[in-house]
């Protein structure tokens, strides 16, 4: 019935299929094309790339005409460890426990009762173990072997993973005091930051953003969240702040954008990752104040 069912619809919509072919690069087909087709299908409106004023439009150019080849090594993550202990200092850095390039290479004798595997080459391959002895290794193996297959870049065409080599990484598993790992991401335009979305509750499923500003006010227009609380709601401001600011527009110096992600543990500061295109620029939940701001803020430079 799938074969009939795929057979059906390159009949009515030949170009569909080729689209789904090509998101896994199995076949080939031009980016600006490809970006074109899928703003249209998940935006719901044309991709202007001559003059893109909307901020998802113009991280779809930036996917397309800013290809700084330093950014294949600051999305890898297991190559971005290195970059980080030499730009900052290893202190910042979430210890390793692990690189492998297989999954048979993998001993779980070696790591703690608590763990993290992730996939170093996409996004959003995490495998987390909070205890060893309830651990389903078997389900842990088979999708990371699955994930190392995956050709991450086809899908989205975020030029920077194209040409990572897959591996897995192990790390601790890192909590605060109060069983949760709160995600702090600094959204910076070329090496200024001025706004922070924090993110709570991802341990529960119900993730919350809410955005501050350097002065930890809360921007309520900016946060979808923040417009269903009280007028008395706030999180707890972290002590070193103004070391987070600083050290993410350290990272993000000379990139016209990029979200530096860092974490907050008891105050102590660890580096999560550079995102250069959040949500891969489909973010149609993204508030208009939100993304009329960064818009402003991402200057477009066309030679």
């Amino acid at each position: 019935m799938k074969i009939i069912k795929k057979i059906l619809e390159a009949i009515k919509e030949p170009r569909k299929v080729i689209i789904y072919f090509a998101s896994l690069g199995i076949i080939k087909y031009d980016d600006k094309k490809y970006l074109e087709y899928m703003y249209r299908k998940k935006m719901g409106k044309e991709l202007n790339l001559e003059n893109p004023i909307e901020f998802n439009e113009k991280l779809q150019w930036l996917k397309l005409y800013d290809r700084n080849p330093l950014y294949t090594k600051l999305v890898d993550k297991y190559e971005v460890k290195n970059y980080i202990t030499n730009t900052l200092s290893e202190e910042y850095v979430i210890p390793l426990l692990g690189v492998y390039d297989k999954i048979n290479q993998i001993n779980f004798d070696n790591f703690p009762d608590k763990f993290v595997l992730k996939t170093t080459h996409d996004s959003g391959t995490i495998v987390i173990c909070t205890n060893k002895e309830k651990f389903n290794k078997k389900a842990a193996l088979k999708k990371l072997k699955k994930r190392l297959k995956r050709k991450y870049y086809y899908l989205w065409r975020e030029w920077p993973y194209k040409n990572i080599k897959p591996k897995i990484i192990v790390e601790p598993f890192i909590i605060d005091k109060n069983g949760q790992l709160n995600d702090y991401k600094f959204f910076c335009f070329n090496g200024k930051s001025d706004y922070v979305m924090v993110c709570i509750d991802r341990d529960i499923g119900k993730t919350k953003f809410y955005y501050y500003d350097r002065n930890w006010q809360l921007q309520k227009e900016m946060s979808e969240d923040a417009s269903k609380v009280s007028d008395n709601f706030n999180l707890p401001k972290p002590n070193n702040l103004n070391e987070m600011f600083e050290i993410a527009e350290k990272l993000s110096k000379g990139f016209p954008f990029v979200r530096i992600d860092l974490y907050n543990v008891d105050g102590k500061i660890y580096f999560g990752e550079f995102t250069f295109y959040p949500s891969a620029g489909f973010d149609k939940d993204r508030a208009n104040q939100c993304s009329k701001i960064f818009s402003q803020k991402l200057k477009i430079y066309k030679e």
